[in-house]
């Protein structure tokens, strides 16, 4: 696993006044290796609470230390049930908020159901719902990374830190990709400004996928899009002549930019279904681009993604440990880790020590 050398500040990380509590909320074992790191890298032990499922599918929840006065951090890494990942941690910070703490701060690196942040077609903003029901249950403030849509933050009536991981991804890429000055940065439609922020940077040139097929946001994104009226007498007054909007025709897919001869870094936010990474390293490579990586925050690599990217045009894909994959690295030893437990760690004992979060956040623009 890579791991980014640590900061100066790194002799007062373990710094942290009394009365923290650390827990886990997760019931999945494999799912409490991140949070093993940042109470390693805190100085402080892990929480005493049992997570369990009852043979109905309840989740029970039982704290068994006091946490009265306390400021209790629960970190919630998305197993692959996602929605007992949710009522497990609701579950925690309302035992938690019952028991009297003092703050309850939710560490929870992927925020589940981001990409459902909009309005569809007869659909709900479901996310908007989920930061409801956190607020609810009891939460206080909320510490995640690269949030789909940063609007999200919005959804919340309590404070939101939205961390950052391109700069271990930014380091990642200068020092275990030799050459990388010869890249190039390949932005997908979705995440062009994210691509342009890494070129930027990196001091390099940007290409971008176009015509790739997307089954997601830029069609349907604000639920409007109705069936068409049936033209009647009574359904249109007959001085009233609406316009149809013209219907979107996709162009096969294709590269706009030079490739050839170089390294494609193609960066997104989330790495789930990967037919559209797979598509777009084909075209990449029939464009000359002699290696391809990809990059991203948190890969969910979910059904068979992992035998996928095996068999693909892809050299190699990296994503953080927002999400455990351990599985899946062992299905596909394309799949890197990045680790940002470093940057978790130090939000959490900022935030409990009562100092400002501007250090986590140096350099990061609105595209970042």
């Amino acid at each position: 696993m890579f791991c980014v050398a640590p900061p100066e500040s790194e002799a007062k990380m373990n710094i942290t006044k009394g009365g923290l509590v650390l827990f886990s909320a997760n019931s999945n074992s494999s799912c409490m290796e991140l949070s093993k790191k940042i109470a390693e890298r805190l100085g402080v032990e892990m929480g005493k609470v049992q997570v369990y499922q009852e043979p109905d599918r309840e989740t029970r929840v039982q704290i068994q230390e006091s946490v009265r006065g306390k400021d209790v951090f629960i970190i919630q890494t998305v197993s692959k049930d996602v929605n007992t990942t949710i009522m497990e941690l609701l579950i925690m910070v309302y035992a938690c908020k019952t028991s009297c703490a003092k703050s309850i701060i939710g560490v929870v690196p992927y925020f589940p159901y981001s990409k459902q942040c909009k309005m569809r077609k007869r659909g709900s903003i479901v996310s908007k719902l989920l930061a409801s029901m956190m607020c609810k249950a009891g939460l206080t403030h909320l510490i995640t990374m690269d949030l789909h849509q940063k609007e999200i933050q919005g959804f919340f009536n309590i404070p939101v830190d939205n961390l950052r991981a391109s700069p271990f991804l930014l380091q990642y890429i200068q020092e275990e990709i030799p050459d990388y000055r010869n890249a190039v940065i390949v932005a997908k439609s979705a995440s062009a400004k994210r691509a342009q922020s890494f070129a930027e940077r990196l001091r390099l040139g940007i290409a971008v996928i176009h015509g790739e097929a997307q089954d997601a946001e830029s069609d349907l994104v604000d639920g409007r899009h109705s069936p068409p009226m049936v033209r009647s007498a009574a359904a249109i007054h007959p001085s009233l002549e609406i316009p149809m909007l013209i219907p979107k025709e996709k162009p096969p897919i294709t590269v706009v930019g030079d490739v050839g001869g170089r390294i494609a870094i193609i960066v997104d936010d989330i790495i789930d279904d990967v037919d559209s990474f797979l598509a777009a390293a084909e075209t990449l490579k029939e464009r000359g681009a002699y290696k391809i990586f990809v990059m991203a925050t948190h890969g969910l690599l979910s059904s068979d993604a992992p035998l996928l990217i095996e068999e693909s045009a892809i050299d190699e894909v990296v994503v953080t440990n927002t999400i455990p994959h351990e599985i899946q690295k062992l299905q596909c030893p394309k799949i890197k880790t990045v680790d940002i437990s470093m940057t978790l760690s130090e939000a959490i004992r900022r935030i409990h020590n009562g100092e400002s979060m501007s250090y986590l956040f140096r350099n990061i623009g609105l595209d970042d």
